[in-house]
């Protein structure tokens, strides 16, 4: 993908279709092990397919004032429901030089978020069990802080002792990899390692979320 980084228009990338191809089925290999290894561990994901997971390497240039046609890297998002799912789901991130392992929750929609603010209100205890769970802070060791209110979110106590954790509006966590990472034999049971460290986290939003 680097090469279509310095590369990024239309000619090069049709003069390097075949080049492209043949990325796309080894990363798309790489999924369908992911897949069938996590279904093991979590079952919510056992009928998932690659393209389920996967996204299309054309950027959306519409309303962006980056015109470059090209995406220069390559995801997985597996979570129950496919990619557009609204759940908490796991994110593979292949990307010269920014590669990464993710999951949660990412800017879900206004009711959604306020739904997760007050279950883990209700379940404080819970939750800080998690994140601050030494095996997990060790490898994610905070939750990401790209959107979080400057002020306590409407309708909680100001006094909450951990209101910083209902300040967020995006609840993930992501790790990152080096490229030497990411072409070493044990990449596979790398990622799924980390997966299953986000799976207890992943499982408690899913159960506030998909709540009558």
């Amino acid at each position: 993908m680097d090469a279509l980084k310095h590369n990024n228009h239309r000619n090069w990338f049709d003069a390097n279709k075949s080049w492209y191809r043949e990325v796309k089925a080894q990363f798309d290999t790489f999924v369908e092990a992911l897949i069938l290894r996590m279904a093991v561990h979590d079952p919510d994901l056992a009928y998932l397919t690659v393209r389920d997971c996967t996204y299309r390497i054309y950027r959306d240039i519409r309303f962006s004032a980056d015109k470059t046609p090209y995406k220069t890297n390559m995801g997985a998002y597996l979570v129950k429901g496919g990619k557009k799912s609204q759940l908490a789901g796991y994110y593979f991130h292949v990307e010269p030089g920014n590669c990464m392992v993710a999951g949660g929750l990412w800017m879900p929609e206004p009711a959604l978020l306020k739904k997760i603010r007050w279950g883990i209100y209700d379940n404080i205890d819970e939750f800080v069990s998690i994140v601050e769970d030494p095996v997990f802070k060790e490898f994610f060791p905070q939750l990401d802080e790209d959107a979080v209110l400057t002020r306590p979110p409407r309708d909680f106590p100001a006094n909450f002792p951990y209101l910083h954790y209902l300040k967020f509006k995006s609840y993930t966590v992501s790790h990152p990899l080096s490229d030497e990472d990411i072409l070493s034999d044990d990449v596979l049971d790398r990622v799924v390692d980390a997966f299953c460290l986000l799976k207890p986290l992943n499982q408690f939003f899913n159960r506030i979320l998909e709540e009558e």
